[in-house]
C-alpha cells in the first residue's frame, strides 16, 4: 500500500450520538494508555459494579456474513464507520455458518487444558519461540514488570503445523517459524476444536480484508499484491491463541493476595487484523453468564476518551492492528484497549475462557513506516523499512522475557 494522507473517506457517525468520558485518575481502574503492548488479547462481557466509573457502552458495527461473502456488495461505509479515523477499531461479523458450534467447542476444552498435570504442561511449552507456541503460563510480563500469572496461554499456527523447515528462519524468527505442539494423548480433541475454528476466522477475516482494501483502494493507488487480503493471504504466520484465566482464589494465591482490576491491560493490537470470540465463564464447570457488567473490552479512542465495547456470543469481532495502520497509512486505524476483570462476590471462583487468531502478514514481509507516526515511535523511525518480523522481534525484546 502507498499513499500519504490518513483522511476519512465518509463522515463516520461511530462515537457521534454518546457523551464520552476522558480517563480517570490514578485511583481508576484505567491506567494512562501503554500503546507498547502487543500480542494480547480481548473480549467483552456484561453485568454491573458500582466501583467503577460509568463508561459508555457502544455497540459494535455490525456486518452480515451473507453481505460479506458477496464481493459486489459496497461496504465502505461500514468499514470506515468501524476500522476508519474515527471509528473504535473494531467491527464484527454475524450469522457465521458453524462458528457457535465451533466456538463451544474449543472454549470448554481450555480449562481441561489448564488442569492438565504440570508435567503434561512443561512437555507443551516451548521456549526457543518464546513460549509463542504451545503452552505458556507466567513467561510474559504485566504492566507492572512481573510475571502474569493470571492467565494460561495455548498458541499454535491454525493452518500451518510446520511452517517452514528452513533452520536459519527458525532461529531468526522462531516466535513465528517454530512447529505447534499438541497434546496428542493428554487431550486429542484440542488440535481438531482448534484448527477448525482457527480456520473459520481465517476464512472470515480474509473477507474482511478484501473489503478493507476496496475501502482504502479509493484513497490510495493499490497494486494487486499490496492489499491487506493478499498480504494475510500468502502469509504462513497466522496465530491462534486459546486462553483461560483462573479462577479468582488461584490468582490471588500467584499474586501474593494482591489482586489486579484487569485481565488485560491497556495495549494495541501488533498484527493485522485480530479476530475474538465472545468470553465464556464457568463457575465449578458450569457455565454462567459474566456476573459483573462492569466487566469487558474496552477502547481507548484517538480522541483519548474511553467507551465499553460489546459483540454477541455469536459474532466473530475483528480489530484493526498496528500493521494494517501502517499498510493502509492511517485509513485503517488501531485503537488501545483492555478487558477489565469482574468485581464482588459473584466474581469469585469464576474463570473465563477465550479465543484470538492473529492475522499477520509473513515474516518477510516488507512494513514501510511511514513519516508521521503515532506507534512505537521509541522503537521505529519514519520512513524506513523493517520485515514484519524484525518489526516483531523488536516489540518482543521489549515486552517479554528474552530468550535464554
Amino acid at each position: 500500500m502507498t499513499g500519504t494522507s490518513p483522511l476519512p473517506l465518509h463522515k463516520s457517525s461511530t462515537l457521534g450520538h454518546v457523551s464520552l468520558h476522558n480517563p480517570a485518575v490514578s485511583s481508576s481502574p484505567f491506567p494512562p494508555s501503554n500503546p507498547g503492548r502487543s500480542r494480547r488479547i480481548t473480549c467483552q462481557t456484561m453485568s454491573c459494579s458500582s466501583q467503577t466509573p460509568a463508561f459508555p457502552t457502544l455497540r459494535t458495527v455490525t456486518i452480515s456474513y451473507s453481505d460479506l461473502k458477496d464481493k459486489n456488495t459496497d461496504l465502505s461505509m461500514k468499514i470506515e464507520e468501524g476500522f476508519g479515523p474515527n471509528g473504535l477499531g473494531i467491527l464484527s461479523v454475524t450469522d457465521v455458518p458453524g462458528f457457535s458450534s465451533l466456538r463451544q467447542n474449543l472454549l470448554h476444552l481450555a480449562p481441561r487444558l489448564a488442569n492438565l498435570p504440570e508435567e503434561v504442561k512443561k512437555e507443551l511449552e516451548d521456549p526457543d519461540s518464546r513460549y509463542n507456541f504451545g503452552w505458556s503460563h507466567g513467561k510474559e510480563k504485566l504492566e507492572s514488570g512481573k510475571p502474569d500469572m493470571l492467565k494460561g496461554s495455548f498458541y499454535a499456527n491454525p493452518i500451518l503445523d510446520v511452517p517452514t523447515t528452513d533452520e536459519c528462519q527458525i532461529q531468526r524468527y522462531p516466535s513465528y517459524c517454530g512447529s505447534n505442539i499438541w497434546p496428542s494423548s493428554a487431550l486429542p480433541e484440542l488440535e481438531v476444536a482448534f484448527k477448525a475454528l482457527g480456520k473459520l476466522i481465517i476464512d472470515v477475516g480474509l473477507m474482511v480484508a478484501y473489503h478493507c482494501d476496496k475501502y482504502v483502494s479509493k484513497g490510495l493507488n493499490l497494486s494487486e499484491n499490496e492489499g491487506l487480503e493478499q498480504i494475510l493471504g500468502r502469509s504462513r504466520c497466522h496465530k491462534g491463541r486459546l486462553l483461560y484465566y483462573f479462577p479468582a482464589e488461584q490468582r490471588e494465591h500467584v499474586q501474593n493476595g494482591h489482586t489486579t482490576s484487569s485481565w488485560c491491560g491497556w495495549h494495541t493490537d501488533h498484527g493485522s487484523l485480530t479476530g475474538l470470540t465472545c468470553a465464556m465463564f464457568k463457575r465449578d464447570g458450569v457455565e454462567i453468564p459474566c456476573p459483573d457488567s462492569a466487566a469487558g473490552l474496552y477502547i481507548r479512542t484517538r480522541t483519548d476518551q474511553i467507551v465499553k465495547v460489546v459483540f454477541g456470543e455469536d459474532e466473530i469481532a475483528y480489530q484493526v492492528g498496528e500493521t494494517t495502520e501502517v499498510l493502509s497509512r492511517g485509513y485503517l486505524c488501531a485503537t488501545p484497549h483492555c478487558v477489565l476483570a469482574p468485581k464482588g462476590e459473584e466474581a469469585s471462583c469464576l474463570d473465563r475462557s477465550t479465543f484470538a487468531l492473529f492475522m499477520q502478514p509473513d515474516w518477510d514481509e516488507k512494513l514501510n513506516f511511514p513519516e508521521q507516526m503515532h506507534i512505537h515511535k521509541e522503537l521505529m523511525l519514519a520512513n524506513t523499512s523493517l520485515t514484519f518480523g524484525e518489526y516483531t522481534e523488536k516489540l518482543l525484546d521489549k515486552y517479554y522475557h528474552l530468550k535464554t
